[in-house]
Protein backbone atom coordinates (compact mmCIF):
# COMPACT_ATOMS: atom_id res chain seq x y z
CA UNK A 1 0.00 0.00 0.00
CA UNK A 2 1.56 3.58 -1.32
CA UNK A 3 1.49 6.01 1.90
CA UNK A 4 0.09 9.28 0.69
CA UNK A 5 1.75 12.65 0.47
CA UNK A 6 1.77 13.99 4.33
CA UNK A 7 2.98 17.80 5.03
CA UNK A 8 6.45 18.46 7.00
CA UNK A 9 4.85 18.39 10.09
CA UNK A 10 2.65 15.65 10.21
CA UNK A 11 3.92 12.07 10.75
CA UNK A 12 4.24 9.36 8.39
CA UNK A 13 1.71 6.79 7.94
CA UNK A 14 -0.59 4.83 5.55
CA UNK A 15 -4.01 7.21 5.32
CA UNK A 16 -5.01 9.00 8.50
CA UNK A 17 -3.16 8.17 12.58
CA UNK A 18 -4.95 5.00 13.82
CA UNK A 19 -5.32 7.38 16.88
CA UNK A 20 -7.02 10.32 15.50
CA UNK A 21 -10.19 8.29 14.87
CA UNK A 22 -10.65 7.78 19.27
CA UNK A 23 -10.06 11.62 19.55
CA UNK A 24 -12.85 11.99 16.71
CA UNK A 25 -15.31 9.88 17.91
CA UNK A 26 -15.11 11.08 21.49
CA UNK A 27 -14.73 14.73 20.44
CA UNK A 28 -18.03 13.59 18.27
CA UNK A 29 -19.90 12.44 21.70
CA UNK A 30 -18.74 15.43 23.68
CA UNK A 31 -19.43 18.25 21.02
CA UNK A 32 -15.79 19.24 21.56
CA UNK A 33 -12.76 18.94 19.64
CA UNK A 34 -10.60 17.01 20.92
CA UNK A 35 -7.57 16.98 18.76
CA UNK A 36 -4.48 17.34 20.48
CA UNK A 37 -1.87 14.31 20.33
CA UNK A 38 -0.15 12.53 22.20
CA UNK A 39 3.31 13.02 22.90
CA UNK A 40 5.90 11.34 20.34
CA UNK A 41 9.21 9.98 20.38
CA UNK A 42 10.65 12.42 17.79
CA UNK A 43 12.34 11.08 14.70
CA UNK A 44 15.28 13.06 14.88
CA UNK A 45 14.38 15.10 11.28
CA UNK A 46 14.45 19.02 11.55
CA UNK A 47 11.22 18.18 9.84
CA UNK A 48 9.78 16.53 12.34
CA UNK A 49 6.80 17.14 15.18
CA UNK A 50 9.22 18.47 18.38
CA UNK A 51 8.22 16.43 21.61
CA UNK A 52 5.29 18.62 23.59
CA UNK A 53 4.65 21.10 21.57
CA UNK A 54 1.16 21.89 20.87
CA UNK A 55 0.08 23.31 17.35
CA UNK A 56 -1.18 26.87 16.97
CA UNK A 57 -5.24 25.61 16.46
CA UNK A 58 -4.86 23.70 19.69
CA UNK A 59 -4.01 27.21 21.88
CA UNK A 60 -8.40 27.37 21.86
CA UNK A 61 -8.99 24.19 22.53
CA UNK A 62 -9.48 25.38 26.53
CA UNK A 63 -10.72 28.61 25.62
CA UNK A 64 -12.90 26.85 23.66
CA UNK A 65 -14.39 24.73 26.55
CA UNK A 66 -14.69 27.46 29.01
CA UNK A 67 -16.93 29.21 26.58
CA UNK A 68 -19.18 26.12 26.50
CA UNK A 69 -19.02 26.57 29.84
CA UNK A 70 -19.82 29.88 30.61
CA UNK A 71 -22.76 29.58 28.17
CA UNK A 72 -24.31 26.17 30.04
CA UNK A 73 -24.18 28.88 33.17
CA UNK A 74 -25.75 31.59 30.86
CA UNK A 75 -28.37 29.03 30.45
CA UNK A 76 -28.87 27.47 33.40
CA UNK A 77 -29.53 31.19 35.21
CA UNK A 78 -32.27 31.98 32.11
CA UNK A 79 -34.01 29.11 33.24
CA UNK A 80 -33.49 30.23 37.22
CA UNK A 81 -34.65 33.70 36.26
CA UNK A 82 -37.89 32.39 33.84
CA UNK A 83 -38.73 30.17 37.40
CA UNK A 84 -38.48 32.65 39.65
CA UNK A 85 -40.52 34.91 36.79
CA UNK A 86 -43.36 32.56 36.45
CA UNK A 87 -42.95 31.63 40.96
CA UNK A 88 -44.02 35.12 41.49
CA UNK A 89 -46.64 35.32 38.00
CA UNK A 90 -48.40 32.90 40.08
CA UNK A 91 -48.19 33.89 43.17
CA UNK A 92 -49.36 37.09 42.00
CA UNK A 93 -52.45 35.27 40.38
CA UNK A 94 -53.08 33.36 43.85
CA UNK A 95 -52.87 36.68 46.06
CA UNK A 96 -55.26 38.36 43.52
CA UNK A 97 -57.48 35.41 43.96
CA UNK A 98 -57.58 35.36 47.60
CA UNK A 99 -58.37 39.46 47.79
CA UNK A 100 -61.78 40.16 48.46
CA UNK A 101 -63.89 41.73 45.87
CA UNK A 102 -65.26 45.66 46.44
CA UNK A 103 -68.67 43.82 46.82
CA UNK A 104 -67.29 41.44 49.27
CA UNK A 105 -65.65 44.71 50.71
CA UNK A 106 -68.95 46.72 50.69
CA UNK A 107 -70.74 43.90 52.69
CA UNK A 108 -67.91 43.02 55.48
CA UNK A 109 -68.00 46.85 56.26
CA UNK A 110 -71.89 46.74 56.83
CA UNK A 111 -71.70 43.60 58.70
CA UNK A 112 -68.30 44.68 60.58
CA UNK A 113 -70.40 48.29 61.20
CA UNK A 114 -74.04 46.71 62.48
CA UNK A 115 -71.58 44.32 64.93
CA UNK A 116 -69.84 47.24 66.65
CA UNK A 117 -73.10 49.79 67.26
CA UNK A 118 -74.70 46.26 68.50
CA UNK A 119 -71.89 46.01 71.05
CA UNK A 120 -71.40 49.79 71.71
CA UNK A 121 -73.61 49.79 74.48
CA UNK A 122 -72.27 46.83 76.14
CA UNK A 123 -68.89 47.98 75.60
CA UNK A 124 -69.31 52.05 77.21
CA UNK A 125 -70.88 49.92 80.29
CA UNK A 126 -68.32 47.11 80.64
CA UNK A 127 -65.75 50.60 81.89
CA UNK A 128 -68.24 51.62 84.74
CA UNK A 129 -68.77 47.84 85.66
CA UNK A 130 -65.39 46.79 86.08
CA UNK A 131 -64.53 50.17 88.21
CA UNK A 132 -67.34 49.00 90.07
CA UNK A 133 -66.31 45.38 90.71
CA UNK A 134 -63.13 46.82 92.03
CA UNK A 135 -64.31 49.54 94.40
CA UNK A 136 -66.85 47.05 95.83
CA UNK A 137 -63.73 44.63 96.48
CA UNK A 138 -61.46 47.49 97.60
CA UNK A 139 -64.07 48.30 100.03
CA UNK A 140 -64.98 44.31 101.47
CA UNK A 141 -61.06 44.46 102.03
CA UNK A 142 -61.04 47.76 103.57
CA UNK A 143 -60.71 46.88 107.55
CA UNK A 144 -59.10 43.86 107.39
CA UNK A 145 -57.19 42.77 110.18
CA UNK A 146 -53.48 42.31 109.09
CA UNK A 147 -51.52 38.95 109.71
CA UNK A 148 -47.83 40.15 109.24
CA UNK A 149 -44.72 38.01 110.31
CA UNK A 150 -45.03 39.67 113.95
CA UNK A 151 -48.67 38.37 114.55
CA UNK A 152 -47.24 35.09 112.97
CA UNK A 153 -44.20 34.25 115.54
CA UNK A 154 -45.87 35.81 118.38
CA UNK A 155 -47.00 32.16 120.07
CA UNK A 156 -43.59 30.75 118.95
CA UNK A 157 -42.26 33.73 120.98
CA UNK A 158 -44.61 33.36 124.01
CA UNK A 159 -43.56 29.59 123.89
CA UNK A 160 -46.58 28.06 122.42
CA UNK A 161 -45.54 25.41 119.76
CA UNK A 162 -48.84 24.99 118.38
CA UNK A 163 -51.81 27.36 119.89
CA UNK A 164 -55.38 26.39 119.43
CA UNK A 165 -55.75 29.52 118.17
CA UNK A 166 -53.91 30.93 115.13
CA UNK A 167 -52.81 34.57 114.71
CA UNK A 168 -54.96 34.65 111.46
CA UNK A 169 -58.41 33.57 112.88
CA UNK A 170 -59.73 37.03 113.32
CA UNK A 171 -58.73 37.61 109.21
CA UNK A 172 -60.54 33.93 108.47
CA UNK A 173 -63.80 35.16 110.23
CA UNK A 174 -63.40 38.73 108.78
CA UNK A 175 -63.21 37.18 105.20
CA UNK A 176 -66.20 34.67 106.18
CA UNK A 177 -68.20 38.26 107.17
CA UNK A 178 -67.16 39.69 103.73
CA UNK A 179 -68.04 36.74 101.80
CA UNK A 180 -70.80 37.96 99.79
CA UNK A 181 -69.60 41.57 98.21
CA UNK A 182 -66.16 39.60 97.75
CA UNK A 183 -68.39 37.06 95.24
CA UNK A 184 -70.23 39.76 94.13
CA UNK A 185 -66.98 42.15 93.00
CA UNK A 186 -65.34 39.24 91.29
CA UNK A 187 -69.07 38.07 89.60
CA UNK A 188 -69.02 42.18 88.12
CA UNK A 189 -65.54 41.63 87.60
CA UNK A 190 -65.88 38.77 84.83
CA UNK A 191 -68.58 40.49 83.43
CA UNK A 192 -66.84 42.87 82.29
CA UNK A 193 -64.07 40.54 81.11
CA UNK A 194 -66.57 38.81 79.02
CA UNK A 195 -67.86 41.80 77.56
CA UNK A 196 -64.05 43.02 76.89
CA UNK A 197 -63.85 38.98 75.26
CA UNK A 198 -66.27 39.98 72.55
CA UNK A 199 -65.14 43.56 72.12
CA UNK A 200 -61.45 41.63 71.55
CA UNK A 201 -62.89 39.37 68.72
CA UNK A 202 -64.70 41.26 67.19
CA UNK A 203 -61.49 43.67 66.69
CA UNK A 204 -59.53 40.51 65.43
CA UNK A 205 -62.21 39.68 62.64
CA UNK A 206 -61.72 43.13 61.70
CA UNK A 207 -58.01 43.07 62.02
CA UNK A 208 -57.69 39.39 59.88
CA UNK A 209 -59.61 40.59 57.10
CA UNK A 210 -57.40 43.71 56.33
CA UNK A 211 -54.56 41.58 57.47
CA UNK A 212 -54.50 37.77 56.80
CA UNK A 213 -51.08 37.54 58.29
CA UNK A 214 -51.73 38.23 61.92
CA UNK A 215 -50.86 35.85 64.48
CA UNK A 216 -53.73 32.90 64.10
CA UNK A 217 -53.40 31.90 68.34
CA UNK A 218 -54.41 35.01 69.14
CA UNK A 219 -58.19 34.06 68.58
CA UNK A 220 -57.50 31.21 71.29
CA UNK A 221 -55.39 33.15 73.43
CA UNK A 222 -58.00 35.97 73.83
CA UNK A 223 -61.12 33.32 74.24
CA UNK A 224 -59.80 30.85 76.13
CA UNK A 225 -57.26 32.89 78.47
CA UNK A 226 -60.18 35.43 78.87
CA UNK A 227 -63.12 32.61 80.05
CA UNK A 228 -60.32 30.29 82.16
CA UNK A 229 -59.45 34.22 83.93
CA UNK A 230 -63.25 35.72 84.36
CA UNK A 231 -64.68 31.71 85.66
CA UNK A 232 -61.78 32.14 88.29
CA UNK A 233 -62.56 35.24 88.84
CA UNK A 234 -66.13 33.75 90.10
CA UNK A 235 -64.73 30.35 91.56
CA UNK A 236 -61.79 31.57 93.94
CA UNK A 237 -64.03 34.35 96.01
CA UNK A 238 -66.81 31.36 95.97
CA UNK A 239 -64.19 28.37 97.25
CA UNK A 240 -62.69 30.86 100.37
CA UNK A 241 -66.05 32.11 101.21
CA UNK A 242 -67.44 27.92 101.52
CA UNK A 243 -63.64 27.23 103.40
CA UNK A 244 -63.65 30.43 105.97
CA UNK A 245 -67.43 29.93 106.93
CA UNK A 246 -66.53 26.28 107.77
CA UNK A 247 -63.69 27.57 109.83
CA UNK A 248 -66.01 30.20 111.17
CA UNK A 249 -68.85 27.95 112.43
CA UNK A 250 -66.01 25.07 113.34
CA UNK A 251 -64.08 24.11 116.76
CA UNK A 252 -61.15 23.82 114.76
CA UNK A 253 -59.36 27.02 114.67
CA UNK A 254 -55.52 26.05 114.72
CA UNK A 255 -53.05 27.44 112.44
CA UNK A 256 -53.34 24.11 110.08
CA UNK A 257 -57.44 24.65 109.68
CA UNK A 258 -56.77 28.59 109.09
CA UNK A 259 -54.17 27.98 106.95
CA UNK A 260 -56.57 25.58 104.88
CA UNK A 261 -59.20 27.78 105.02
CA UNK A 262 -57.07 30.66 103.60
CA UNK A 263 -54.84 28.88 101.01
CA UNK A 264 -56.21 25.32 100.47
CA UNK A 265 -55.71 23.10 98.07
CA UNK A 266 -58.74 23.54 95.31
CA UNK A 267 -58.58 27.17 95.91
CA UNK A 268 -54.88 27.18 95.26
CA UNK A 269 -55.47 25.25 92.40
CA UNK A 270 -58.30 27.98 90.88
CA UNK A 271 -55.90 30.59 91.54
CA UNK A 272 -52.97 28.75 89.75
CA UNK A 273 -55.57 28.97 86.62
CA UNK A 274 -56.52 31.81 86.76
CA UNK A 275 -53.28 33.09 86.75
CA UNK A 276 -52.31 31.25 83.69
CA UNK A 277 -55.49 32.72 81.95
CA UNK A 278 -54.24 36.09 83.22
CA UNK A 279 -51.10 35.95 81.54
CA UNK A 280 -52.69 34.03 78.20
CA UNK A 281 -55.55 36.65 78.00
CA UNK A 282 -52.67 39.33 78.18
CA UNK A 283 -50.50 38.14 75.71
CA UNK A 284 -53.17 37.76 72.68
CA UNK A 285 -54.69 41.19 73.84
CA UNK A 286 -51.54 42.65 73.58
CA UNK A 287 -50.88 40.94 69.80
CA UNK A 288 -54.41 42.54 68.93
CA UNK A 289 -54.09 45.91 69.54
CA UNK A 290 -50.77 45.65 67.84
CA UNK A 291 -52.39 44.13 65.22
CA UNK A 292 -55.13 46.95 65.17
CA UNK A 293 -52.73 49.80 65.34
CA UNK A 294 -50.50 48.26 62.13
CA UNK A 295 -54.46 48.05 60.33
CA UNK A 296 -55.10 51.53 61.51
CA UNK A 297 -58.37 50.42 63.28
CA UNK A 298 -56.75 51.85 66.42
CA UNK A 299 -55.39 55.38 66.93
CA UNK A 300 -51.96 54.67 68.53
CA UNK A 301 -52.82 55.97 72.09
CA UNK A 302 -55.78 53.56 72.72
CA UNK A 303 -53.70 50.60 71.30
CA UNK A 304 -50.86 51.34 73.57
CA UNK A 305 -52.91 51.85 76.26
CA UNK A 306 -54.91 48.65 75.31
CA UNK A 307 -51.11 46.81 75.40
CA UNK A 308 -50.82 48.28 79.39
CA UNK A 309 -54.31 47.21 80.16
CA UNK A 310 -53.82 43.42 79.64
CA UNK A 311 -51.55 42.88 82.29
CA UNK A 312 -53.68 45.65 84.30
CA UNK A 313 -56.16 43.37 84.51
CA UNK A 314 -55.46 40.10 86.41
CA UNK A 315 -52.44 41.92 88.24
CA UNK A 316 -52.87 42.83 91.98
CA UNK A 317 -52.34 46.55 91.48
CA UNK A 318 -54.28 49.03 92.85
CA UNK A 319 -57.61 50.87 92.37
CA UNK A 320 -55.79 53.77 90.74
CA UNK A 321 -54.55 51.81 87.84
CA UNK A 322 -57.51 49.85 87.39
CA UNK A 323 -58.86 53.16 86.76
CA UNK A 324 -56.70 52.90 83.27
CA UNK A 325 -58.34 49.88 82.32
CA UNK A 326 -62.16 51.10 82.89
CA UNK A 327 -61.18 54.23 80.70
CA UNK A 328 -60.31 52.12 78.16
CA UNK A 329 -63.14 49.84 78.00
CA UNK A 330 -65.44 53.54 77.62
CA UNK A 331 -63.34 54.53 74.99
CA UNK A 332 -64.01 51.15 72.73
CA UNK A 333 -67.38 52.03 73.70
CA UNK A 334 -67.51 55.38 72.32
CA UNK A 335 -65.37 54.18 69.18
CA UNK A 336 -67.61 50.76 68.47
CA UNK A 337 -70.68 53.20 68.90
CA UNK A 338 -69.52 55.36 66.10
CA UNK A 339 -69.19 58.42 68.52
CA UNK A 340 -65.21 58.47 68.41
CA UNK A 341 -64.22 62.18 68.52
CA UNK A 342 -63.08 63.53 65.11
CA UNK A 343 -65.06 60.10 63.42
CA UNK A 344 -63.74 56.96 63.16
CA UNK A 345 -60.54 55.73 62.01
CA UNK A 346 -60.52 55.34 57.73
CA UNK A 347 -59.62 51.35 57.75
CA UNK A 348 -62.74 50.77 59.34
CA UNK A 349 -65.22 52.30 56.52
CA UNK A 350 -62.02 51.24 53.87
CA UNK A 351 -62.11 47.51 54.59
CA UNK A 352 -58.58 47.47 54.43
CA UNK A 353 -55.48 48.47 56.53
CA UNK A 354 -54.72 52.02 56.12
CA UNK A 355 -51.08 52.05 58.60
CA UNK A 356 -50.91 55.05 60.92
CA UNK A 357 -47.81 57.29 59.32
CA UNK A 358 -45.04 58.52 61.07
CA UNK A 359 -45.31 61.00 64.08
CA UNK A 360 -45.08 64.04 62.18
CA UNK A 361 -45.93 63.07 59.01
CA UNK A 362 -49.38 63.57 56.85
CA UNK A 363 -51.48 61.06 54.95
CA UNK A 364 -50.91 61.30 50.99
CA UNK A 365 -54.40 62.47 51.15
CA UNK A 366 -53.82 65.28 53.37
CA UNK A 367 -54.84 64.20 56.73
CA UNK A 368 -52.85 64.60 59.63
CA UNK A 369 -51.80 61.62 61.79
CA UNK A 370 -55.03 61.25 63.67
CA UNK A 371 -57.10 61.52 60.85
CA UNK A 372 -58.05 64.70 60.73
CA UNK A 373 -57.01 66.94 57.64
CA UNK A 374 -53.48 68.61 58.14
CA UNK A 375 -53.71 72.61 59.36
CA UNK A 376 -53.28 74.80 56.95
CA UNK A 377 -50.41 77.40 58.16
CA UNK A 378 -51.54 80.22 59.75
CA UNK A 379 -52.42 82.99 57.50
CA UNK A 380 -51.42 81.54 54.59
CA UNK A 381 -54.56 82.05 52.47
CA UNK A 382 -54.40 86.20 52.95
CA UNK A 383 -50.55 86.42 52.00
CA UNK A 384 -50.41 86.89 48.50
CA UNK A 385 -47.91 84.76 46.12
CA UNK A 386 -44.80 86.85 45.58
CA UNK A 387 -44.69 88.49 42.00
CA UNK A 388 -41.53 87.93 40.34
CA UNK A 389 -39.16 90.99 39.88
CA UNK A 390 -39.49 92.60 36.72
CA UNK A 391 -36.75 92.29 34.26
CA UNK A 392 -32.88 93.41 34.84
CA UNK A 393 -34.04 96.98 33.65
CA UNK A 394 -32.69 98.63 37.54
CA UNK A 395 -29.16 96.89 37.16
CA UNK A 396 -28.55 98.24 33.98
CA UNK A 397 -29.23 101.17 34.98
CA UNK A 398 -27.59 101.11 38.32
CA UNK A 399 -24.49 100.14 35.59
CA UNK A 400 -24.47 102.95 33.76
CA UNK A 401 -24.55 105.16 36.73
Amino acid sequence: MKPLARLAHERYGLGEDAGDHGADLLGLRLGVALDVDARDGGDGHVDGELDRVVRPHEALVALHLLGELREAALELLGVSEQVAEAAALHEGIIDSLLMPSTREIREHVEHETARRHRLGVAAFASGFLYLLSQIVIVSAENGAPKVGLLQGLAPALSGEANPAVSPATGLVKFVSHHAFPLVAGGVLSAIAVGIVIVVLLVLLDAVVFRRPQSWPAARPFVFGGGVAWALANIAHPAILAVETHAFAVGHDHSITAANNALQGTTGEIVASVGLLGGVVFSAGMINTMLNALRTGLLVRWMAMLGMLVGPLLFLPVGIELQLVAAFWMVMMGLLYSGKWPNGDPPAWSAGEAIAWPPRGVARPDGSSKAGRPAPAAAGAASVPAPTPASGGSSRKRRRKR
